[in-house]
């Protein structure tokens, strides 16, 4: 580390200038390439797969690529009085590029409603109606251009007598706003609390722009790596907000560590060589440790979670060699100026400062010290109080009632509700493979028993749409994401259709694009449980490596299950249950079934990040004196300071994503935000050095055996 440390800073002309190459090269190679993002993902075995498969293979309309509504709303009069404008509007639509057919609500004349597929797509009253746009495949493979032309098309209607409105997987894959509005106030928030802790402007501008930078570099990563490795449409905002958490995080630590040594007397090279061969070993390490629980997700066989995963860890690599390699070169250029000029007076008039950093941040630890029970005890209950909604957690894909208030989505999902009934906004297909008479038999048995159920809203009738395929269409009385039409579909595959096909055997599925949200849901939640094992052993085995230790890391993994339990007790009570949902412009629904898993990939990085710098520094402490008490007290004094502090930019810049329009990353930002919170304000200031303090010379030890078999890292520089 030395070596590299003092290599950038003498050659800091030739790093910067790799850097700006490589920057440069991936920036211009990702826009020649453009980006693959694919929101897909493979549900293969899954009930509702061999319901779509069964449709495709019958050559069904719609089966195969996504089907979109154009809603129509008579202010005045009913929809019918603006037919023929609606008419030749939908005929243009029709002959936009990537649209297969367009349903109108309209019956041609003469048609009869057996014929006429357009027949339920009017309200009773005839205020409400919707057509449907086929498209001919799935809306992450269409142009975004030619869905806009869509959308434009159908505003053309719009007049003081007819509202019109739009929803859809790819209306809502164009229309929802792309990137963070409001990331500008995080990162201004983020500037302010660095320029207060170091009173230096130039130091404050160094772990910003060190992080910005890197973001740079790894938002063209992750656009050429889509090409190879699926990546979800959400990956580049989800890699911002982790690089600029981890990045601001990462360059903060060694600068502060660089700014103690400059006050301590060393030259600028020395002091910059020593930050990195003592706090660089840190991010180093913590760095690792995040990238090991997200590339965890690889262990799940999902290959919708390994992309994100591959992404978000190439994002961390990047951050962290940047914060190892570029961030020395600049500080050997900023040279004492990261000092602020107090300081500089201060230095020169009265010499080198002590090492151990005196004030309110010595006077807590030694407070901490005096009093672990009791301080152990309120964190415990006040952290288990903030986990209390997560036993009330339901995973789901939130429907587009949840997209914010006044979206093009929201009203044609709250239109089609109120002409239609919650269910029409996700009806289902209860498909069956038809071989012989007793199939048909079977079907039209199981459509008179949907008949009688109570959370059915309306049933068709058995519609056969080959020579072995028919299906009912069936729309429950129930929002696409109530948990009323969650235990609807368990109750039809479970007991309505094993109940019609005792004899005949037929192959019955509910499918439809509910039903794929919730066999998505169901197989993420069995899979959460294998992979928090998973990251949980290979985090403490890591942690054992660095602090030679059996309870540090038993600790830490403790302590980041507290942090996971609070966190999606915040997410549960805003976007679940409510609770202020509607200052970020989001209904409530069921938490996105695949954010637990990644959310807990990135806490465990997260928490680990501030585990590794505390107790790095309480080890260092250890080494030199054999004092536990002493390790603790000096460790969490001379960090403290700069753990809340990196911790309020986090906080500011993960809360700053929670307003930019896109409910999942809105998730994301409070779950993150409020986990930071509790992690540095409860969990690292109080809980763990009261457990170290209480626990005594136990934290640092380790079997003989053990010591001798696990490998040796050097996680703080020899003195």
């Amino acid at each position: 580390m030395k070596s590299l440390a003092r290599f950038a800073v003498q050659k800091r002309w030739f790093v910067l200038a790799v850097w700006l190459v490589v920057a440069i090269g991936m920036n211009l190679a990702a826009q020649s390439f453009g980006n693959n993002y694919s929101n897909s993902f493979s549900l293969p075995g899954t009930n509702s797969v061999h319901a779509l498969k069964l449709l495709e293979s019958a050559h069904l309309k719609g089966a195969g690529g996504d089907a979109d509504q154009i809603v129509f709303q008579a202010t005045s009069g009913t929809v019918a009085d603006h037919a023929a404008a609606i008419t030749a509007v939908l005929n243009a639509i029709a002959q936009v590029p990537e649209v297969g057919s367009v349903t109108s609500p309209f019956c041609p004349s003469g048609s009869t409603p057996s014929t006429c597929l357009g027949y339920q797509q009017t309200s009773r009253d005839g205020t409400i109606a919707y057509a449907v746009v086929h498209f001919t495949t799935d809306p992450n493979a269409l142009l975004a251009a030619n869905v806009s032309q869509v959308i434009h098309d159908a505003n053309s209607l719009n007049s003081s007598g007819l509202r019109v409105s739009e929803g859809g997987q790819a209306i809502g894959k164009v229309t929802t706003p792309q990137g963070s509005p409001d990331t500008g106030v995080g990162l201004a928030v983020a500037a302010v609390v660095l320029l207060v802790a170091f009173g230096s402007l130039m130091a404050m501008l160094l772990p910003l722009g060190v992080a910005l930078f890197a973001i740079l570099i790894a938002s063209a990563a992750t656009t050429l790596l889509s090409h190879w490795v699926t990546i979800a449409q959400f990956a580049p905002i989800l890699g911002s907000l982790i690089g600029l958490g981890v990045g601001i995080d990462y360059a903060l630590f060694i600068v502060t560590r660089a700014r103690q040594n400059l006050r301590q007397g060393m030259s600028v090279e020395d002091a910059v060589v020593k930050a990195i061969d003592t706090s660089g070993r840190a991010v180093m390490f913590a760095g690792a440790t995040v990238c090991v629980a997200l590339l965890g997700m690889l262990f799940l066989g999902f290959s919708f979670l390994s992309g994100l995963g591959i992404a978000a860890s190439t994002t961390v690599i990047i951050t962290m060699l940047a914060s190892l390699t570029l961030l020395p070169a600049l500080l050997g250029f900023w040279k004492s100026t990261v000092l602020s000029r107090r300081e500089r007076r201060a230095l020169a008039a009265n010499g080198p400062e002590g090492v151990v950093v005196e004030g309110p941040w010595k006077r807590w630890a030694e407070y901490v010290s005096r009093r672990p029970k009791i301080l152990s005890l309120l964190a415990v209950v006040a952290i288990l109080i903030i986990s209390l909604p997560v036993l009330t957690l339901r995973l789901g894909l939130s429907d587009q009632g949840s997209d914010p208030a006044g979206s093009t989505t929201r009203l044609a999902y709250e239109t089609l509700a109120k002409g239609f009934g919650a269910g029409s906004n996700g009806p289902l297909q209860v498909v069956g493979s038809i071989k012989s008479p007793a199939d048909v038999a079977a079907m039209q048995a199981l459509d008179h028993l949907l008949a009688t159920e109570p959370d059915v809203a309306s049933v068709s009738p058995v519609i056969p749409v080959s020579a072995s395929v028919a299906f009912i269409n069936l729309v429950p009385s129930s929002a696409p994401q109530a948990a009323a039409t969650t235990n609807l579909i368990a109750t039809i595959r479970s007991t309505y259709v094993p109940s019609v096909t005792t004899t005949s055997h037929t192959a019955i599925y509910v499918g439809g694009a509910t039903a794929l949200g919730v066999d998505f849901a169901s197989i993420l939640d069995s899979k959460i449980p294998l992979f928090l094992m998973v990251i949980v052993i290979l985090g403490c085995l890591l942690l054992m490596i660095a602090f030679r230790s059996i309870l540090v890391p038993l600790v830490a993994a403790a302590m980041n299950l507290l942090a996971v339990a609070a966190s999606f007790g915040l997410v549960v009570a805003v976007f679940q249950w409510g609770w202020g949902s509607s200052l970020i412009g989001s209904g409530s629904g069921p938490v996105e079934s695949y954010l637990p898993i990644i959310m807990i990939a990135i806490l465990f990085g997260l928490s680990m990040d501030y585990q590794v710098f505390l107790v790095s520094r309480m080890h260092e402490e250890w080494n030199h004196t054999g004092d536990n008490e002493l390790a603790i007290t000096y460790g969490q004094a001379n960090t403290g300071r700069v753990i809340t502090a990196a911790a309020l930019i986090m906080i500011a810049v993960f809360f700053s994503f929670a307003f930019g329009g896109q409910r999942i990353i809105a998730e994301f930002g409070i779950g993150l935000g409020g986990a930071v919170l509790i992690d540095a304000f409860i969990l690292r200031t109080v809980l763990v050095p009261a457990l170290m303090h209480f626990i005594g010379k136990a934290n640092w030890w380790i079997p003989t055996w053990l010591d001798r078999v696990i490998p040796k890292v050097a996680l703080e520089a020899a003195e």
